[in-house]
């Protein structure tokens, strides 16, 4: 725990200045006419493309989550504008921060949560609700690694999901029973207060056997689905889930012409995995929308807890929920994986591999999950933006990418560089200037740090 900082108004006018920029220019000769006022920085709704939502996501949002059009465009502002107030707050508040979801049907009110009470003025100062809480982030996604190796060394077919719940500030466990719970916990070396335990019969299973969003066949034989479409060098391909095939593997499009080939995957552990497309495919930022209409991917900016989320699919169609929670591990019975997202969205076979977004922003691609679009289920996405690190890939977007370099997550310098991948709160050098990053995401190639303060901020 780090000391505190001055008082809690002087904290609150700090950090209100830092989301302003003031932007001067020197004086100007006698004889030269004034240069022209610089123009606005786009805000968050307008850099992440939430001001501009497609039809068919406005259409679905409206239908899942019950919603006016009116109220659904809103929702969609709200969130982008939340995530970027939550990005400053989290770098203020460093490791007393304890999390930030959204909530509401329309408002998308923000909370922070933090340790010190002394916290509250500056969050408050940023328009969000303060909670003040005993552990923070970094604790409690301690206590979940250790539940995280326990699993790698035991099986835990009767405790399938575990998770960081940012809201009640605790790890849960989900098990069928008490008994399974406090068995699983026990063999990590935790206590019952160290955990709580949430008991549902549900056991999440992959969804492979039928094709979700465009069809895939693998080795002539599996169906599964076209995630984001991805680049690497010059090697265009589509991201999708790590079980539906092995490296090497074969595939055929849903024309059932030939396609590509596995280039990495990885699951369990992950669920994740790319295919390299031959020239007869062309790589894309359009996904399957409702209707069968496409709709378009602006960037990866990881979403709060909270948001709205939709997905595409064969089986079940295009379908919205909310996030429940980020860092979630799942007991598959093929293996545990860890890092997922959880949703309300519901989905059923077929669906697995398909993609998740949040707006314009790609969020994921469908693991797995329970339940169904009849009766309601809950939905297991793999993070977009720990696939395109790991595997060193770009995804496709609206934005313009022709000059954009291949990743370089493992160089050395700090300078920021499109089609990195990168985490809330790294610090990079632009134009000579350090800034922190706000949210999760790949950087495109107009996506700058002194031209997105949606993203990026001043330090």
């Amino acid at each position: 725990m780090v000391g505190r900082l001055a008082p809690g108004r002087r904290r609150a006018a700090a950090l209100t200045a830092l989301g302003t920029l003031v932007l001067t220019a020197a004086p100007a000769a006698a004889t030269a006419a004034p240069p022209p006022a610089p123009g606005p920085l786009p805000g968050a709704a307008r850099t992440l493309g939430a001001d501009a939502p497609s039809a068919p996501l406005l259409r679905a949002l409206q239908r899942d989550l019950k919603l006016t059009p009116r109220q659904a465009a809103a929702r969609l502002v709200n969130e982008a504008e939340a995530g970027t107030r939550a990005g400053r707050l989290r770098n203020m508040l460093g490791e007393r921060y304890a999390g930030a979801w959204v909530s509401g049907t329309t408002s998308s009110r923000l909370t922070v949560a933090t340790t010190d009470s002394g916290d509250v003025p500056a969050i408050e100062a940023q328009g969000a609700k303060a909670a003040v809480v005993g552990r923070a982030l970094s604790e409690l996604r301690a206590v979940k690694a250790r539940l995280d190796a326990t699993s790698r060394r035991v099986r835990t077919p009767d405790t399938p999901v575990w998770y960081v719940d940012v809201r009640t500030n605790r790890v849960v466990v989900q098990a069928v029973s008490e008994p399974a719970a406090a068995a699983f916990t026990e063999a990590a070396g935790l206590r019952g207060r160290d955990v709580g335990v949430r008991v549902s019969a549900h056991r999440p299973r992959v969804l492979d056997d039928i094709v979700g969003g465009d069809p895939y066949y693998i080795d002539d034989r599996v169906r599964c689905s076209v995630g984001f479409s991805v680049t690497k060098d010059q090697q265009q391909g589509f991201a999708t889930a790590g079980h539906c095939g092995r490296p090497g593997a074969r595939t055929t499009g849903y024309n059932m012409v030939d396609q590509g080939t596995f280039q990495a995957s990885v699951f369990p552990g992950k669920d994740m995995a790319w295919v390299g497309v031959n020239s007869g495919w062309t790589a894309t930022p359009d996904i399957r929308a409702e209707g069968g209409r496409r709709a378009q991917v602006a960037g990866s900016v990881q979403a709060l807890v909270g948001a709205s989320v939709c997905r595409s699919g064969s089986t079940t169609g295009w379908r919205c929920g909310v996030i429940e929670r980020h860092d979630t591990s799942v007991s598959y019975p093929q293996g545990t994986v860890d890092g997922l997202t959880e949703t309300t969205v519901c989905a059923e076979p077929g669906d697995s591999g398909g993609p998740f977004v949040a707006g314009a922003q790609a969020q994921g691609i469908t693991s797995g999950g329970s339940g169904d679009c009849t009766s309601g289920g809950t939905t297991f996405y793999q993070p977009i933006n720990p696939l395109l690190a790991d595997f060193g890939l770009t995804l496709k977007t609206t934005a313009a990418q022709s000059t954009l370099p291949a990743p370089q997550n493992g160089a050395a310098s700090d300078a920021w560089a499109a089609g990195r991948v990168y985490e809330a709160g790294t610090t990079v050098t632009h134009g000579g200037v350090r800034y922190q990053c706000l949210q999760e995401h790949q950087a495109q190639g107009v996506w700058a740090p002194d031209a997105t303060p949606a993203l990026w901020q001043r330090i």
